[in-house]
């Protein structure tokens, strides 16, 4: 008699809510007036045209995987997490410790996390929302109950210093969140997620990959640093993200008359006024922080969220929208119900 192969039992999909948020930047900050010293550029160059005002910067010893860590640590301090208590852990970044293992690992190591599965998520800006969507699924389908979704750049050692056009917008940093499903809430409403690879050139780095392997002359030539086309990635990123929070918004069945406040990636004030003014909100819902921070990529939804949470900005059951671009091009946004 042939025998029928178990299947696993359906279950249906449980809602998945953030329970904890932690955020970490570098003691170090490099203010415009520091840069204005290495650079031909000037504080008032750098905060008409971006917003920002400094940015932290890590130390020596200090690499993506110990910011991350740290970050880590404040949401489980802040929900009563423990290490072995994480079955997942997702780090979102494009400056890992190591090709391999993944930065995830090294954060489970410093974690003592001995029972989480690690990866890494390569998504450039957009990671932490590519993260937390992955996190999401993995609980709503009964795979695992904890998740720890971090966001992370070290964005300094992917710096071309001597470039003005880009040095000044990016920093240090990294934001996390705890992921658990929970009575009576429910939590990520929906994600909407996108790319386009025929944008891939407008924001990259074309260094250190297999098809560009680091040599001595793609160092002289600055082919392992951030490249940019700034005023191509300043048209994509208002339209996709515009883009993203409309679809998202009309996939959780809302208005932004209903959304409390509004988490916009954190690259650059014109690009949040201009994102503002096209979807007519008002630049008081709009939570931002840039100023403080610069771009610091996966890492900088992930800080505002946290920041914001502290502040206060929201409350126990207000909606959140969290919209993001990247290199590759990416895009993503998310409907939370705090």
């Amino acid at each position: 008699m042939r025998k029928v192969p178990r299947t696993r039992t359906c279950k249906p999909n449980r809602t998945v809510s953030i329970i904890g948020t932690g955020s970490y930047a570098p003691e170090h900050i490099l203010t415009n007036a520091d840069l204005a010293r290495m650079v031909d550029t000037s504080d008032e160059w750098i905060t008409s045209r971006t917003g920002i005002k400094e940015r932290r910067i890590a130390g020596p010893k200090e690499f993506t995987s110990h910011m991350a860590a740290k970050a880590a640590q404040v949401a489980m301090e802040q929900c009563h997490i423990r290490p072995e208590e994480i079955d997942m852990i997702v780090v979102a970044t494009v400056s890992p410790d190591t090709f391999f293992p993944a930065t995830a690992c090294h954060v489970q190591r410093l974690l003592g996390a001995k029972n989480a599965a690690c990866f890494d998520v390569s998504a450039a800006c957009s990671g932490f929302l590519y993260g937390l969507e992955i996190g999401q699924q993995f609980i709503a389908n009964h795979t695992y109950n904890t998740i720890l979704v971090i966001g992370a750049d070290r964005l300094s050692s992917l710096v071309n210093w001597k470039d003005r056009n880009t040095c000044v917008l990016f920093g240090d940093g990294a934001g996390a969140a705890i992921l658990r499903s929970r009575d009576e809430s429910y939590g990520v409403i929906t994600t909407y997620m996108g790319s386009d690879g025929s944008y891939g050139d407008i924001l990259s780095m074309p260094g250190g990959g297999c098809a560009l392997p680091v040599t001595s002359e793609n160092c002289e030539q600055h082919l392992n640093t951030i490249q940019m086309n700034g005023k191509e990635t300043f048209k994509l990123a208002v339209t996709s993200m515009q883009n993203a929070a409309l679809r998202a918004l009309q996939q959780a069945n809302l208005e932004f008359s209903d959304i409390k406040c509004i988490i916009p990636h954190q690259a650059n004030i014109r690009i949040i006024e201009a994102l503002a003014d096209r979807l007519k909100v008002p630049m008081e819902k709009i939570y931002v922080n840039l100023d403080r921070f610069g771009n610091t990529s996966a890492a900088a939804v992930a800080m505002a969220l946290d920041e914001a949470s502290r502040k206060g900005c929201f409350e126990i059951g207000d909606y959140i929208l969290m919209v993001v671009f990247g290199g590759g091009l990416t895009w993503a946004s998310s409907v939370i119900q705090w």
